[in-house]
């Protein structure tokens, strides 16, 4: 696909509109008429007007509007977006929006204007179904309760532990496979490091005062851990950190087939409130489609043998959209969640990376109207069984344009969630891959700082990655945060 652009820079906006509707295509941006595609939207701005001549096929649709500087870009968006889904015979029901957050515009908008006026602009000015922005809605007022709670010094702890059993299809995550030799053999001394690290963050937080709020083992699968691996890192986290003010414990195991006895019983030890077990799916040949090596009845088994242990909340995630599935195979997986009564189900759109093997595929696994069906039975079925959507985002390249939320029965939202997608208080992470987002107290600041992506680095190049972590004091001293 081409995207001519005269007159104006809105190429980002452009690009990112033109991939809702072709995620899996190569868009080429052009500032002349050079060159050829079937596939062309030619956008302009000149004279008080915008306009957008779109190309798709044989099929081909010219449009203009009056505009003003101010709203150019919304206005040219609203064109594309307008020609798109004529074309194409899908109106993606988050309109022209494409942030990654569609909450934290919600809490700005109604700051402005109200409920009833940023919901009259989420649907009339940004082409937002009304479905879509009242769950927009009940995120962000979910979402306020939670960020009122949270202190302007507190902070969450992320620990990154980016390794996996096995490669899904649809990954595009920093992560090694556990069946790899070389992987395998990186694990002890990746665990040592960052136990290294965890103790160094502890200094940086205890001499900038801040406050531990909430502390989440991501991966990958953290499940690939052993017992002992968790007993050495959380007993390092206890020295380390004042946990006193700690909300919130989560360890993402991942996998069921990495779930045992050894493992729950000593994250109960160290106190973890809250656990991640995700099948993705309950479909066996789905599972086995997207490379995932366990069985369904090893997700229900390992889900089964967590509650005996009395978390105070397990998740679950699903995924809509998965190669292969229908809709009818996607309500069974849901219902099959549901009737194992999880205190959060998290439901996630399938995003087709880059990086990932599904990516290959392209239009094979592109089901935008049949990924929209599932959304829709997951409100209804979820909703009706009591659930409440607490937190949400949006992912490029997602099929329709669709979105990731987050289910709970009442009073077991997940709080790292919130904190991490509304970016309203700092987050140090450790390990390989993992990013410190250090945000301003009471402001809209943040600056982010990178650990290396893949465990050798990490490992050879862990004196840097301390050095980076000045920059924590740095950023605290000069917001004057004491």
């Amino acid at each position: 696909m081409i995207i001519r652009i005269f007159g104006h820079d809105f190429h980002y906006e452009c690009e990112n509109l033109c991939r809702v509707f072709y995620p899996n295509e190569k868009i080429n941006i052009a500032y002349d008429d050079e060159g050829a595609d079937e596939k062309t939207v030619v956008t302009r701005y000149e004279g008080g007007k915008v306009y957008a001549d779109v190309t798709i096929g044989g099929e081909h649709r010219s449009l203009e509007a009056e505009t003003d500087d101010e709203n150019a870009e919304l206005n040219l968006a609203k064109l594309i977006f307008s020609a798109l889904c004529d074309i194409t015979g899908y109106t993606p029901p988050w309109g022209v929006l494409t942030g990654v957050r569609p909450s934290k515009l919600m809490h700005k908008l109604t700051a402005l204007y109200g409920e009833d006026g940023a919901a009259d602009y989420f649907m009339n000015s940004l082409l937002v179904s009304e479905s879509k922005t009242k769950l927009a809605q009940a995120v962000a007022k979910a979402e306020s309760g939670i960020i009122a709670e949270s202190r302007p010094d507190s902070f969450s702890l992320y620990v990154s532990i980016p390794f996996c059993p096995s490669r899904c299809s649809y990954c595009s995550f920093v992560s090694h496979s556990i069946a790899n030799a070389n992987a395998k053999k990186l694990l002890p001394e990746y665990v040592d490091k960052l136990r290294e690290e965890i103790a160094f963050t502890g200094q940086i937080a205890a001499q900038n005062k801040l406050h531990l709020e909430s502390i989440y083992f991501g991966g990958g699968t953290p499940g690939v851990l052993e017992a002992s691996n968790f007993d050495t890192l959380m007993s390092e986290i206890e020295k380390s950190f004042d946990l006193s003010a700690l909300r919130e414990y989560t360890v993402e195991i991942g996998r069921p087939d990495t779930v045992t006895p050894e493992k729950l019983s000593m994250l109960k030890f160290h106190n973890v409130g809250r656990i991640s077990i995700n099948p993705q799916s309950f479909n066996q040949a789905t599972l086995d489609t997207i490379g995932r090596k366990h069985t369904v009845k090893q997700a229900i088994d390992a889900y089964r043998l967590a509650k005996g242990y009395a978390f105070k909340c397990i998740n679950m995630d699903l995924i809509a959209g998965l190669p292969g599935e229908d809709e009818g195979i996607f309500i069974d997986s849901l219902d099959t969640a549901v009737s194992l009564a999880p205190e959060n189900i998290t439901v996630h759109s399938l995003a087709i990376k880059r990086s990932s093997g599904l990516n290959y595929e392209g239009e094979q696994v592109r089901t935008d109207k049949e990924a929209k069906k599932m959304l829709d039975y997951s409100y209804n079925k979820l909703t009706g069984a009591g659930y409440l959507p607490y937190y949400m985002y949006r992912q490029s390249k997602c099929v329709g344009n669709l979105e990731n939320t987050g289910w709970c029965s009442p009073g077991t939202e997940g709080l790292y969630n919130v904190y991490m997608m509304e970016e309203c208080h700092t987050v140090l992470g450790v390990g390989a891959g993992a990013v410190t987002k250090l945000c301003e107290p009471g402001g809209t600041n943040v600056e982010r700082i990178f650990n290396y992506k893949y465990p050798y680095e990490y490992i050879s190049g862990f004196d840097v990655i301390k050095d980076r972590k000045s920059g924590v004091t740095e950023f605290y001293l000069r917001k004057g945060v004491k």
